[in-house]
């Protein structure tokens, strides 16, 4: 099933083994295949941009979890079916909310994508594609490496309506580029295209075809002895948190909880009626005043 989703000729797969197991779920929204050593996990809403909902959300929660505890898979692919990687969660859903006076604190965490898993316990590669925007940004940084397409954009979009980080965006962003750089990135809501996410430090590769590259990286990864592997990852985590990162993790959930939930849900309401989309933020707070980034462009050509 996977290579279907290979769009593109990719010889670097073929020396996969191909005794493959493939497990899906009811509903299609997460395809989950084994090829040899190597587990894939494919966000399937591409409809949607593969927008993850609540239900999705657990499904790629037991997914991932399978994966961690098929002692015969090494490492794990991340990847989005249909062009995209995800764009995040679907404020389809936020924006449906009803009852705001109930406990604000369970909904919210409804519409995280993967909030209680704090870490990976094997390599995951994600394989960027299309819109790896929002919530799916903090996944993409969940995982230990980043294959990013040329014509891939990432960002924190959700900036734009008022909707916080909850998937550890907030921990993992500044660990990986620095603290100004994810400052840039959370507070602006800007995108990045592939060349500027690499000199940044937020993708490891730029490819023709991600979920290509990240089988044949994930294949690498594989055939190196697995219990010094773990190890020497485990030290690098550790060695990249000045706190425990569980700790971390928490204080992002806890200052999200004090957002009202009402403001959150206007957000995503704005959203799904067109305003803010593509990019025009000024629209969203109905001023007529440039947008900053056309601005900055413009400046940089200047000084060319």
């Amino acid at each position: 099933m996977i290579f279907k989703h290979l769009q593109r000729s990719v010889s670097t797969v073929n020396y996969i083994p191909r005794t493959m197991s493939t497990r899906t779920n009811e509903k299609n929204n997460i395809l989950v295949e084994r090829l040899g050593e190597v587990t894939t996990i494919g966000i399937n809403r591409p409809d949607k941009r593969n927008c993850i909902d609540h239900e999705t959300a657990e499904m790629l929660e037991n997914a991932i979890a399978d994966f961690e505890k098929d002692t015969d898979a090494h490492v794990g692919v991340l990847y989005g079916t249909g062009g995209n990687f995800c764009a995040g969660f679907d404020f389809d859903e936020i924006a449906n909310l009803e009852d705001l006076q109930k406990s604000t604190t369970d909904q919210k965490a409804q519409f995280s994508i993967l909030q209680s898993r704090k870490f990976l316990r094997k390599p995951m590669i994600a394989a960027l594609s299309g819109y790896a925007v929002a919530g799916g940004l903090e996944l993409a940084l969940l995982c230990d490496l980043r294959v990013m397409e040329e014509t891939a954009v990432v960002g924190l979009y959700a900036r734009r309506f008022g909707v916080p980080l909850v998937d550890g965006g907030t921990v993992r962003l500044p660990a990986v580029v620095g603290l100004s750089r994810a400052l840039d990135l959370i507070l602006t809501g800007k995108s990045l295209n592939a060349k500027e996410a690499f000199e940044w430090g937020l993708v490891n590769r730029i490819v023709a075809c991600g979920l290509g590259q990240a089988l044949q990286l994930a294949v690498c990864l594989a055939k190196f002895p697995q219990e010094c592997l773990s190890s020497d990852r485990d030290s690098a985590y550790n060695s990249a948190f000045s706190q425990v990162y569980a700790d971390l993790i928490k204080y992002e959930k806890d200052n999200a909880d004090n957002i009202s939930l009402k403001s959150i849900v206007e957000g995503a309401k704005k959203f799904i009626s067109g305003v803010g989309k593509h990019g025009k933020t000024y629209n969203l707070r109905e001023r007529d005043y440039l947008d900053w980034e056309k601005e900055y462009n413009q400046t940089a050509k200047c000084k060319l």
